[in-house]
């Protein structure tokens, strides 16, 4: 995840200078996610019946050739449009591989009394890549450039790689007996209907998803235009640290949740943090000062891990053994697939009205569509009562 986000903090650089173009970042969120909208659904099943090491392993590769390519087109300049598009298509097709292969790794690991740690845990680590990238990123373009820097981020994923070579972990798919075979959008509707009848599936499946719909991760791909608009348009340490922000605020969600063990996984507790969320983000979009818009990327960054993690521990608890890697799969398709649709309100409405108000208007629709079922839940129960 920090090679990840390396590649991010310094091709979004690029790009951003070459083309001075929101929409672009919208179409860099759009591209990015479309890969989970429409297959994360089938690479989920795909970890229910194959060796989950080979699935992350493939997905290492494409990640690996990815960085590689944008460093050729650097050193070359024959940056374009089409060639950036393309590269971040690949980009989220490694992310679809590889990401409901990991969560089903979880399950072989830990028992199921430690499946909410261990969630927590894993999402915490990806938020150190998240808060190291941006910073390591930042020091690579700064000393080596954008093409030597993202040679360098290339060899970052080879020890993963290497390591699920013979990696103790990850065979037992592998091994079960056969299942039947893919049989495309009739397993996935099957999966879709399962997670339908089970009320706690289908709420945070639906969290997780109007989250990433209005909202999801597009402010990131914005980042150089809000710096530009802070005053501090270079690529130095304050651009990373409003990169960063955001990871240091879901570091510090999983180090203090952990440690005390705080928030156990209710779905309450979900939409409460996600309200809290959406709010942080329209306070930061509004911000005219650096130091105040820091301290709410930092507040979503905490908030946004407790939630993700909460809802994710959840689906996880839920789901039947035979069917995991399907059920995790269509949770990542609404989690990471919908997020496509942030490019158009984040990225493509801030080329129209702005990056600030588009930000703020997205993050206001979900607060009220979250407030509205959080209120009906509520009356439904007491009324249960």
């Amino acid at each position: 995840m920090m090679a990840d986000n390396i590649e991010h903090v310094i091709s979004y650089w690029v790009i951003f200078q070459k083309f001075h173009s929101p929409a672009l970042g919208g179409f860099a969120v759009i591209s990015h996610w479309v890969p989970y909208l429409m297959f994360a659904g089938y690479t989920g099943a795909l970890a229910d019946r194959f060796d989950i090491r080979r699935l992350i392993q493939i997905g290492m590769l494409l990640f690996m050739g990815v960085s590689i390519c944008w460093g050729v087109m650097f050193l070359s300049d024959s940056v374009a449009l089409w060639k950036a598009e393309l590269l971040l298509v690949i980009h989220g097709l490694a992310g679809v591989i590889w990401a409901p292969a990991s969560q089903v790794l979880i399950n072989q690991i830990v028992s199921g009394n430690q499946l909410p740690s261990a969630v927590r845990m894993s999402a915490t680590g990806r938020y150190v890549g998240f808060l190291v990238g941006p910073a390591v990123g930042a020091g690579l373009l700064l000393a080596f450039g954008a093409a030597n820097g993202i040679f360098i981020n290339a060899v970052i994923y080879a020890p993963l790689f290497v390591w699920l070579i013979a990696a103790p972990y990850g065979r037992a798919a592998a091994r079960r007996p056969q299942v039947a075979s893919i049989q495309g959008f009739f397993d996935l509707w099957s999966t879709m209907k399962l997670v339908a009848k089970n009320k706690v599936l289908l709420s945070m499946t639906l969290l997780i998803g109007a989250a990433s719909f209005f909202v999801g991760n597009a402010y990131q791909a914005q980042m150089p235009g809000f710096a530009q608009d802070f005053g501090h348009g270079r690529a130095d340490f304050s651009y990373s640290m409003l990169l960063a922000a955001d990871a240091a605020g879901g570091l510090a969600a999983g180090l203090i949740l952990e440690s005390r063990g705080l928030l156990p996984p209710k779905a309450r507790s979900a939409f409460i943090l996600a309200m809290v969320w959406s709010c942080a983000l329209i306070g930061f979009a509004l911000s005219r000062y650096y130091v105040i818009a820091i301290a709410l990327l930092f507040v979503a960054g905490f908030v946004e891990l407790a939630f993700n993690a909460m809802a994710q521990a959840l689906v996880q608890l839920n789901a039947p053994d035979q069917s995991r890697g399907s059920v995790i799969g269509v949770f990542s398709m609404s989690a990471m697939g919908l997020r496509t649709f942030s490019g158009l309100s984040v990225g493509l409405l801030g080329a129209s009205v702005g990056i600030h108000r588009s930000l703020a208007l997205s993050a206001a629709a979900f607060l009220v569509l979250c407030t509205t079922v959080f209120v009906f839940r509520s009356v439904r129960r007491q009324g249960a009562t």
